[in-house]
């Protein structure tokens, strides 16, 4: 059976993207020829390897148990040519992170610059999602690294702190915190409230919040995007309960006001690889620029 290694390394990017468009943007292909090799490969082995819901696509049984097999051997070949790239004193090699989209907004830009700055033959990817789905797509080697909220539960995982965020209040820039002060979850309650959409990581975090305090929100209005919250806010809409790093430069700008919430909450952000991931040059080359990032947020 003769199966192309590039429409394997196809097929890998429409799995890991849950997208054909967006796997087309990364193998540098029109959508066309991505679909064009998706359908080769099944016509090859006689079964069907993606299965299509709406604008996203997700693998078959079938998809699952090639990828997991074809996945292996691509890592393999990846992890020979960065190996002999490194030969020639060159750090090459792709990189595929999975993080969230605020992290990926607010946290990261100066590490992935860096990175590739200092390492120009480097790809790097970046996958968003949330934490139980960025940390199953790394045990399943669909991605090489993620950044996630803590805590994750599969064994197959090895965890290293990366960041201690504090959840803050957030209100319209005319709301007069003081200096210091800090705002108790009955006090939030006694006004509308706009927060992030049910499932999020970070929302369970901040619902755990008011439970303890026995303050429940009341419908809040939810939305999926950061930026959206901040907005409606800003507008007098409502306040809100969410990251410091995500609203730190509005306050600075005094678009929004900010206050500690009493008691403080945290949430923990952690680095996530397989234990046994092999320790290619690039991936070394990946875990220094963020280990330097986490000291400058130190």
């Amino acid at each position: 059976m003769d199966l192309q290694l590039a429409h394997l390394q196809t097929l890998a990017a429409v799995a890991r993207h849950g997208s054909f468009s967006h796997a087309a943007r990364e193998l540098h292909l029109t959508q066309p020829a991505v679909s064009m090799q998706v359908r080769q490969l099944e016509q090859t082995l006689g079964l069907p390897l993606l299965e299509r819901v709406g604008k996203r696509a997700f693998p078959t049984k079938a998809g699952e148990l090639l990828l997991a097999h074809a996945g292996r051997a691509l890592r393999e070949l990846e992890t020979g040519l960065e190996v002999v790239q490194q030969l020639r004193g060159i750090v090459a090699g792709r990189i595929r992170l999975g993080t969230s989209a605020s992290f990926s907004i607010y946290l990261l830009p100066p590490a992935l610059r860096q990175f590739r700055s200092r390492y120009p033959r480097t790809e790097l990817t970046v996958v968003t999602g949330n934490a139980p789905e960025i940390a199953r797509a790394v045990v399943g080697c669909l991605l090489d690294v993620g950044i996630v909220s803590l805590p994750v539960r599969e064994r197959e995982l090895v965890v290293s702190p990366f960041y201690r965020d504090e959840v803050v209040a957030i209100a319209p820039p005319d709301r007069r915190w003081r200096r210091g002060q800090r705002v108790t979850a009955p006090e939030l309650v006694s006004e509308p409230l706009i927060l992030f959409e049910q499932g999020a990581t970070l929302r369970r975090v901040i619902d755990n919040w008011f439970h303890r305090a026995g303050a429940i929100p009341a419908l809040p209005m939810e939305l999926g995007n950061t930026e959206a919250i901040k907005k409606l806010v800003e507008a007098g809409l409502g306040r809100s309960v969410t990251s410091w790093f995500s609203v730190s430069a509005e306050v600075r700008t005094r678009k929004l006001a900010a206050a500690r919430l009493d008691p403080p909450l945290y949430r923990e952000i952690g680095v996530i690889l397989r234990r046994d991931k092999p320790r290619t040059p690039v991936l070394e080359a990946f875990l220094s620029t963020l280990d330097g990032l986490r000291r400058s947020l130190e």
